[in-house]
């Protein structure tokens, strides 16, 4: 049936008041209205994966996680202004797989361990390492190819364009079209079209969205006000589209009759929601393999490691309180699961001492 997926910012730490949809009430008005899977682009990071995934799960509608990633002009780790380039751009990036969404957290990391400057950023060295199993596009009015394009560098933006699609592979880099009501985004979007059609690239229809219903847009207009300390009353205060109320949940037929001229774009975008397929483990145990000896269990081990460390201190002959005590807390630790984590826990206070690492006492009886 005809649908789309929408760009979800639900917005955490970088801007936390950005986004007024709450994920359960937005996959459910999607289930309603029939729609076969949304993807969530938070700004920067992946913080509302989990919950976003988990609520797709609830409503029976395919989540697809995804960052709109700030994109460094050069290298990550360069963190001055360049005089001619703002310090980042945005691209958009979807999970296809499972060594995509592992490869997409390498990227978030990264991008904040090693590329922050103003933004968490991520450059096109790290795509080249970590690109396998994503799904790219070329973003909003806020990406480099935009920008390029609102400034009337056509052959800029086509360079760019050329670049991503051997960067991320041919099929995984696609043009995305919006349509907010923004004169800068019909301005773009012929030039868009064309260089698409230059270039052999596909076209994908997405829509931003940061509050579920149209009705919301008074709401939310309210909680930009609360994050940049305006007030409704001021004309300069910041908003999303100069006031227009286009950032909600728009349903299959108003994305196709957006998109009417250029019907594949949905299609794609179908297409995109058909490929993007991550599962998420939960309830997992995965701590490491730790070998012990033939004959014995974790358990066992870690009860020979114990008395074998209680002779060193209370002689071999221990007994009465230490063995209860011994008793006691092995049997809560093998109860839960956890010998093969305290063997670990010993291995490798072991290897810090014999190299000459200190290792501090710890909190807490365990670590004790």
């Amino acid at each position: 049936m005809p649908g789309s997926f929408a760009h979800l910012h639900v917005h955490t730490e970088y801007s936390m008041l950005d986004g007024a949809a709450r994920v359960d009430d937005l996959f459910a008005e999607a289930a309603r209205m029939g729609m076969p899977a949304l993807a969530m682009t938070d700004h920067g990071q992946l913080f509302g994966a989990v919950d976003f995934y988990l609520a797709g799960q609830k409503h029976g509608v395919k989540p697809i996680i995804g960052t709109e990633g700030y994109l460094a002009p050069g290298s990550r780790f360069e963190k001055q202004r360049r005089d001619t380039a703002e310090p980042y751009s945005h691209l958009t990036l979807l999970a296809e797989n499972q060594t995509g969404y592992g490869n997409l957290l390498r990227l978030a990391s990264a991008a904040s361990l090693e590329g922050h400057f103003y933004k968490p950023r991520m450059d096109r060295e790290l795509f080249e390492r970590y690109g396998e199993g994503l799904i790219a596009t070329s973003g909003c009015l806020g990406s480099e190819v935009n920008q390029r394009l609102l400034k009337g560098d056509r052959k800029g933006a086509a360079a760019t364009l050329a670049e991503f699609r051997d960067l991320f592979g041919a099929g995984n880099y696609f043009v995305e079209l919006a349509d907010h009501g923004l004169p800068e985004e019909r301005r773009v979007t012929p030039d868009l079209i064309a260089l698409a059609r230059d270039l052999g690239l596909p076209l994908l229809a997405a829509n931003d969205l940061h509050y579920t219903h149209k009705a919301d847009a008074g709401p939310h207009e309210v909680l930009l006000c609360i994050q940049t300390a305006a007030v409704l009353a001021d004309p300069k205060r910041f908003k999303l589209g100069n006031g227009a109320a286009e950032y909600y949940l728009k349903s299959p037929a108003e994305m196709r009759a957006l998109f009417a001229e250029h019907p594949e774009a949905c299609d794609n975008t179908l297409e995109v929601a058909e490929r993007c397929n991550v599962q998420l483990r939960f309830g997992e145990n995965l701590l490491p393999h730790f070998d012990v000896p033939d004959g014995h269990t974790l358990e066992s081990w870690l009860r020979a490691e114990v008395e074998r460390g209680a002779a060193e201190r209370y002689g071999d002959s221990f007994g009465g309180e230490v063995r209860e005590r011994i008793d006691y807390e092995l049997r809560a630790i093998s109860e839960l699961g956890f010998a093969g984590y305290f063997l670990i826990v010993a291995d490798l206070c072991r290897h810090a001492r014999e190299h000459g690492i200190r290792v501090g006492p710890g909190r807490g009886s365990a670590a004790g």
